[in-house]
This record gives C-alpha cells, sequence and structure tokens, in this order.
C-alpha cells in the first residue's frame, strides 16, 4: 500500500542551504521510488488558515519511505532544510481506490 510522507513548511530562509537540499534531495528519493506529488505549490485555504507551502512525497510503500527518511544519503542533508525552516512532518499508509468513508467503522 503506498504511504506518503508530508510537510507543511513555514518561515522557510531561501539561502545556500535550501538550495543545497533542492539540488540533493531527489538523488536521495531515487532508491526508494519516491517521488513528489505536491512540492510547495501555493496553497489556497478553504477552511481555517495556512501559510506555508504544503510537500507530499509518495512511496510504494511504508517501508521505503522509512528506509529513505532514514537513510544515510537523506539524513546528511535534512539539517539544511530543518536548520532553515519551521517544519510538520508526519508519515501516513495510503488506502486503496476501493475505500470507502464507512470503512474506519470496522
Amino acid at each position: 500500500m503506498t504511504a506518503y510522507a508530508i510537510a507543511y513548511l513555514r518561515n522557510i530562509t531561501f539561502g545556500a542551504d535550501i538550495i543545497e537540499y533542492l539540488h540533493r534531495v531527489d538523488a536521495t528519493l531515487a532508491p526508494y521510488d519516491g517521488h513528489f506529488i505536491v512540492h510547495g505549490d501555493d496553497a489556497e485555504p478553504i477552511e481555517g488558515e495556512w501559510s506555508g507551502a504544503p510537500i507530499v512525497i509518495e512511496f510504494p510503500d511504508y517501508d521505503r519511505l522509512l528506509g529513505w527518511y532514514d537513510s544515510p544519503a537523506y539524513r546528511e542533508i535534512l539539517h539544511l532544510r530543518t536548520d532553515n525552516s519551521d517544519s510538520t512532518v508526519i508519515f501516513v499508509k495510503g488506502c486503496g481506490r476501493d475505500h470507502k468513508a464507512t470503512d474506519v467503522l470496522v
């Protein structure tokens, strides 16, 4: 089942460190078949407030998501993001296309 790393970045300092992170992050995703499906596009708040950049990275499964995040290659560049932005990051397992809202009641 697919898995997602979802980040909400705020107060991003766009300097040399963030630029380096952006240049290097794709190479850390490739071995785990991770790819961006949302990457910082302007969000349109419909309910509540939003003042940051949304990021969603999709992985084929939860194990590969964890493998990527814990990989030496990603750990080497992680500080470039965390030192230059405020962020909230969550990992979540996806559900199949046949999922119905009431499935959570079972």
